[in-house]
């Protein structure tokens, strides 16, 4: 037989007590959570069931753990601000970017550098210490005593060789010390780890607004005393950007090919070949070294070894194609920029042969160098045909590659090493010194110094994810 009898109701009896406030109040404060009573304790009072989960509760001890990792908790006050938003009309915005990139080759010369310990990079740890506040998480090897070390002290040694909280922490702090624009009163500031969230050797921060401009320009910015010492501290180079759209979207990019596309230096390479004079290579060697640091008049210093090479038959040139060392990361960059549409040059100080073919093995669009005199015995006469390819020229070719492509300057960007490269880097909207010279470190609006030159897509803004998907 079917039971017809209705439902029976929900009733409010059970919950009845002495205090009229406590029945008919509609609203307790989040301090008396025990005693409030709404519909869900409406409807567990019929079966004895429970339809909110318990609430879990484990003390916070006040120690960084996986389960309780780091974390900035704001008051019961919350602002809805603006920071990141397009400005109000009539305004500009007044961002900066900051990419922090972290050393990651380790160069025997450099005291500093070669102090640092690799970073963990792990994926998963059964510590308690979260992974990205500390170099290691194995107690055993964490480093206790700070290194002993020239000053400045290497700080990424004692919090990890990468780009860690704390050296965000201490570069945000240090940005903070800068004047701000009128009726400005506070920074603010967001960050994004491009490459790694852990840890990461890549970190790209925006701030809003920029330091004062009419108190410190950019250029005074990057050439900044504290900004130095900071980089030194942490074994990072910080490249400072405004936060346009010419940085998000290059239109060209011109690079110098000895030591930039390639690690030697080709007119060294063409020396050693010759054994007569024994000491010729290193005398050679030693004029091309000053050249690049500007110590010496670049066109000069050319001419001079040229005429030091005479006799040299032209068929070196094929004969030094299979040693040249390309630079690593270059084909991937080459490759990403020839999809995203970007034009690509090369302006060398070296010599067109090999010049003109690297250009092609990697799909460069535009390769000037200098040519030389070949006597009609198929030697090399010691003369240099045509205007030398020093940084007046450089420039020169730079600006007239730019107009012919229709780019504004801001959408050009410029690497290179040498002081023969200065001129082309200030013209360009942004100039990149890749493992370069002090003086051109320097002078140069950003620095590089890593092993792959395909962390240049990094001051661009893409993640890791894009460049890989770029270089696929």
């Amino acid at each position: 037989m079917v039971d017809t009898t209705p439902p029976t109701r929900p009733q409010l009896g059970g919950m009845r007590s002495s205090s009229y406030l406590q029945e008919h109040q509609q609203y307790r404060g989040p301090n008396k959570p025990d005693s409030h009573f709404g519909i869900d304790t409406v409807v567990e009072g019929i079966s004895n069931t429970s339809i909110s989960p318990p609430a879990s509760f484990s003390p916070f001890n006040g120690v960084p753990s996986k389960d309780e990792p780091p974390r900035i908790v704001d008051g019961g006050s919350h602002d809805f601000t603006h920071p990141n938003c397009a400005p109000p009309r009539g305004q500009n915005s007044n961002r900066l970017i900051a990419t922090l990139t972290y050393k990651s080759a380790v160069k025997s010369a450099d005291a500093h550098t070669a102090n640092a310990i690799p970073s963990p990079r792990l994926a998963a740890s059964d510590s308690d210490i979260p992974a990205n506040l500390a170099p290691t998480t194995n107690i055993d090897t964490f480093p206790l005593e700070p290194p002993a070390a020239a000053e400045p002290e290497p700080l990424d040694r004692i919090y990890g060789s990468y780009v860690s909280p704390m050296c965000i922490t201490s570069f945000l702090h240090l940005m903070s010390t800068f004047p701000l624009p009128p009726g400005v009163s506070e920074i603010t500031s967001a960050h994004r780890c491009l490459d790694d969230p852990e840890h990461p050797n890549v970190v790209e921060l925006t701030l809003s607004p920029a330091p004062r401009s009419d108190y410190l320009g950019l250029e005074d910015l990057r050439r900044h005393e504290l900004i130095y010492r900071f980089e030194r501290e942490w074994n990072i180079d910080v490249a400072l950007q405004p936060d346009t759209l010419w940085r998000r979207h290059p239109r060209l990019v011109v690079f110098d090919m000895d030591s930039t596309l390639i690690t030697q230096e080709v007119i060294d390479l063409m020396a050693a070949t010759l054994k007569d004079p024994p000491d010729l290579a290193q005398r050679i060697a030693d004029i091309t070294h000053r050249a690049m640091l500007g110590e010496l008049e670049f066109d000069a210093a050319f001419r001079e070894r040229v005429a030091l090479l005479k006799g040299l038959p032209a068929t070196v040139f094929e004969q030094l194609r299979p040693i040249l060392d390309v630079t690593k990361g270059v084909p991937q960059l080459l490759k990403a920029l020839k999809r995203l549409g970007v034009k690509t040059a090369v302006l060398s100080g070296g010599f067109l042969p090999l010049t003109s073919w690297l250009a092609s093995e990697l799909g460069i669009d535009y390769a000037h160098a200098n040519e030389v005199v070949i006597d009609d015995s198929g030697r090399l006469t010691g003369e240099v045909k045509g205007t030398i390819v020093g940084k007046e020229q450089k420039q020169k070719l730079l600006r007239e590659i730019a107009a012919k492509e229709g780019v504004a300057l801001e959408q050009v960007v410029a690497v290179g090493d040498g002081a023969n490269d200065l001129l082309m880097l200030a013209t360009a909207g942004l100039g990149v010194a890749w493992n370069a010279k002090p003086r051109v470190q320097m002078e140069a609006s950003a620095r590089l110094n890593g092993e792959s030159l395909a962390d240049l897509l990094y001051l661009f803004g893409f993640t890791r994810e894009e460049i890989e998907m770029l270089t696929a």
